[in-house]
């Protein structure tokens, strides 16, 4: 009997606690968490329960995503730092602010760790807000400040959502939505991967993981299913904060 695609990901997940408890393994789990490599960089616990997006994104997902996926970014991150103690030092900063120095400045990174803090420091920074850009009995529609530019910059709430979704749905393999203030304005853009927003001057209000690990246990490969069920857990407290923030900065 051949192995469904949704088998594969469930034996994967499985096979992952299994290598956890080998030496060397990067991420593991002895209890109700998992515990990354040591170094500057902690996998942050998710801001609700794992079943509290339900029905919009399933519990087991939830647990996978965060657990195995977001904690191997750590890990690998870490990882990749440990040879480079001036960098690890610069991370005595809060964790936004720390990673993020990273990020900013890909270039003044060493090269032979510049992949890995790109493809693991975003990863990491990426899931840290992605989790907070969602909540239990979400969705609706942004107020205030982050509404009227919305209005401003795209026509209408609808406009923008039609022209996220697209973006969302035009992601070639693995990558990101977002919904972006660069230069002062609103903009929405995809990164390919774990690519991040602000190493390309840009502050993410919202992003949407479209990577297939985000949603292929409950939706297979209809990704337009995910990206329809997401608007539902969607947290517009945090993204009319983040732009309030920024928006205010310099004030």
């Amino acid at each position: 009997m051949m192995m469904t695609r949704r088998q594969a990901i469930k034996n994967t997940a499985l096979a992952s606690v299994v290598l956890a408890t080998l030496p060397g393994a990067m991420a593991q789990t002895n209890s109700s968490l998992p515990v990354t490599t040591s170094g500057p960089f902690t996998l942050p616990p998710l801001p609700y329960a794992y079943d509290a997006l339900e029905p919009y994104i399933d519990t087991e997902t939830m647990h996978i995503h965060h657990d195995r996926h977001h904690a191997a970014y750590v890990a690998n991150l870490n990882k990749a730092l440990v040879d480079w103690p001036e960098y690890r030092m610069r991370m005595n900063a809060p964790f936004i602010e720390g990673l993020e120095v990273l990020l900013k400045d890909l270039n003044s990174v060493p090269e032979n760790i510049r992949t890995a803090v790109r493809n693991n420091g975003g990863g990491h920074y990426n899931h840290s807000v992605f989790w907070q850009m969602m909540k239990p009995a979400g969705g609706g529609e942004p107020t205030g400040e982050l509404a009227k530019a919305i209005g401003t910059n795209f026509g209408s709430f609808a406009g923008f959502k039609h022209q996220f979704v697209e973006a969302a749905t035009k992601v070639f393999g693995s990558g990101w939505a977002w919904l972006v203030l660069k230069d002062g304005k609103l903009a929405i853009q995809s990164t390919p991967n774990q690519d991040c927003p602000i190493s390309q001057g840009a502050i993410p209000l919202l992003g949407l993981d479209v990577w297939e690990h985000a949603y292929y246990l409950k939706h297979q490969n209809k990704r337009a299913d995910y990206i329809a069920a997401w608007w539902n857990v969607v947290n517009w407290d945090f993204a009319g904060d983040k732009f309030h923030t920024a928006t205010n900065a310099n004030i």
